[in-house]
């Protein structure tokens, strides 16, 4: 598949119309300047930094993982906390110097349920070089000691294991999901789940290992979305007995994770034919915006092997049939793999069940994977026209942009952020915003080209509290080409 980058929230609110208060909440959702990431210039001498993840409690109170590159070439996991407006000094995730002895360690999801109390989820390589997954813990603005996912060094016979996705509904009350390489050098999905501050084991999805992924692939969870505690939902993708990949979801109610299923309807949609263009389908973003009422969002292969995007629905707790997004039929152009890459739903945010904005890419051309930024809304359950971003095309001269990141306060009221290139096919960060359901022009996030001399920058998250109060994090290249972490604010 073409993208795939940490997918996290963003979230801003309209103005109010007609009152003095108007104009001061109009104000209000102004991006400020990009600044590195403090304390990440001083960690990072090896000059390879980036802000994978952020996630936002409430306005001025975030949390931002990544890695950073040691004076010795190793990569290391660091965490950075707001509070009150101001960013803290990143530090090495405590713990990781002990667990990370093959020397690659990083955060791959950062999820805050209140200010000071936030969970991390990524991996590192032990002393044998096998890669593990790791999870730490933030409690009352003190991060723990990280640990390796509970039961995943029984499960990972080999040595594979990484941390894809972390949410938490409350303090002390998250999940995450990943992959793991079994005995048998196959890919397999786990889950595992924080229950009052203590993680639990965790567990091969329920289901996947029914498939026979022996053909040559395997099973992986993209992506999980927690509603409430013991209420969330996870997706990914699983290899089928005939060798082609399949989407899947599973929901966990009431602390206990139900058998995944094939997402409804990607089966008629997923046409590819081996061997030149086989079958594939993945889940990449879940959002549930309560307990039994969540939206998935990925990609499948068409009978002409071009990629398409889709979404699906979860309504109290019932999967709906999945369906191309609309639209996206019509502005994707692109040719069938590996030429191209076609369109695909990187993220997916939902404010209320039925009203979500789904954002991603397409292909603008049947060669050269050259692609352009969209974003879809639905609206009251039903999905609207997918729309090229406003703004975008006068950005993306180079044509390749993508929206990695999307988030709704409220319907009609998201925002979304990634990364496009310019005329001289430099790549730069970019945001843009959808107010009372019109989406305004994007604009290379401010600050970024003082910074970005090495012509390399990109958003891969945002989250925000109400009220236009957002943060995203990404990375830009410094002038002698080396990346370094950012993060920016709206106030």
């Amino acid at each position: 598949m073409l993208v795939l980058a940490g997918a996290a929230a963003l979230w801003c609110a309209a103005p109010l119309a007609g009152t003095a208060e108007a104009a001061a909440v109009t104000v209000a959702g102004t991006w400020g300047k990009a600044i590195e990431v403090p304390g990440t210039g001083a960690l990072n001498k090896g000059g390879d930094a980036i802000v994978n993840s952020v996630s936002c409690a409430s306005a001025g109170n975030c949390a931002v993982g990544g890695h950073y590159m040691d004076r010795s070439g190793h990569l290391q996991a660091f965490e950075a906390s707001e509070r009150n407006g101001t960013w803290r000094t990143a530090i090495e995730v405590p713990g990781t110097a002990a667990l990370n002895k093959g020397g690659i360690a990083t955060v791959v999801s950062v999820s805050c349920a209140s200010a000071g109390n936030c969970a991390a989820g990524g991996d590192y390589t032990d002393r044998s070089r096998n890669e593990q997954a790791f999870v730490a813990t933030e409690r009352n603005g003190t991060w723990r000691t990280a640990i390796e996912v509970p039961g995943t060094g029984a499960l990972n016979k080999g040595g594979n294991a990484n941390v894809s996705s972390v949410s938490c509904a409350s303090a002390g009350d998250c999940a995450v999901g990943g992959s793991y390489m079994d005995r048998s050098g196959h890919l397999q999905a786990f889950v595992a789940s924080e229950r009052n501050g203590t993680w639990r084991t965790a567990i091969e999805v329920p289901g996947t290992g029914a498939h026979p992924e022996r053909a040559g692939g395997g099973a992986s969870v993209s992506s999980v979305s927690c509603a409430s505690p013991g209420n969330c939902a996870a997706g990914g993708s699983y290899t089928d007995r005939s060798g082609h990949g399949q989407a899947f979801v599973a929901s966990e109610r009431n602390g206990t994770w139900r058998t995944a299923i094939e997402v409804p309807g990607t089966g008629a949609l997923n046409k590819g034919r081996l061997p030149f263009f086989p079958a594939v389908a993945s889940v990449l973003s879940v959002s549930c915006a309560s307990a039994g009422n969540c939206t998935a969002g990925g990609y499948y292969r068409d009978r002409s092997g071009l990629e398409q995007a889709f979404v699906a629905s979860e309504r109290n707790g019932t999967w709906r049939t999945a369906i191309e997004v609309p639209g996206t039929g019509a502005l994707n152009k692109g040719g069938p793999a590996p030429a191209g890459a076609g369109a695909a739903v990187l993220s997916v945010s939902c404010a209320s069940a039925g009203n979500c904005v789904a954002g991603g890419s397409y292909e603008v051309n049947p060669c050269c994977y050259l692609q352009q930024a969209f974003v879809a809304s639905e609206r009251d359950g039903t999905w609207r026209t997918a729309i090229e971003v406003p703004g975008i095309a006068a950005l993306n001269k180079g044509l390749y942009a993508n929206v990695l990141s999307v988030s709704c306060a409220s319907a009609g009221n998201c925002a979304a952020g990634g990364e496009y290139a310019d005329s001289s096919h430099h790549a730069h960060a970019f945001v843009a915003s959808e107010r009372d359901g019109t989406w305004r022009t994007a604009i290379e996030v401010p600050g970024t080209a003082a910074l970005n001399k090495g012509l390399y920058a990109s958003v891969n998250s945002v989250s925000c509290a109400p009220a236009g109060n957002c943060t995203a994090g990404g990375y830009y290249a410094n002038r002698r080409g080396k990346r370094q972490a950012f993060v920016a604010s709206q106030t």
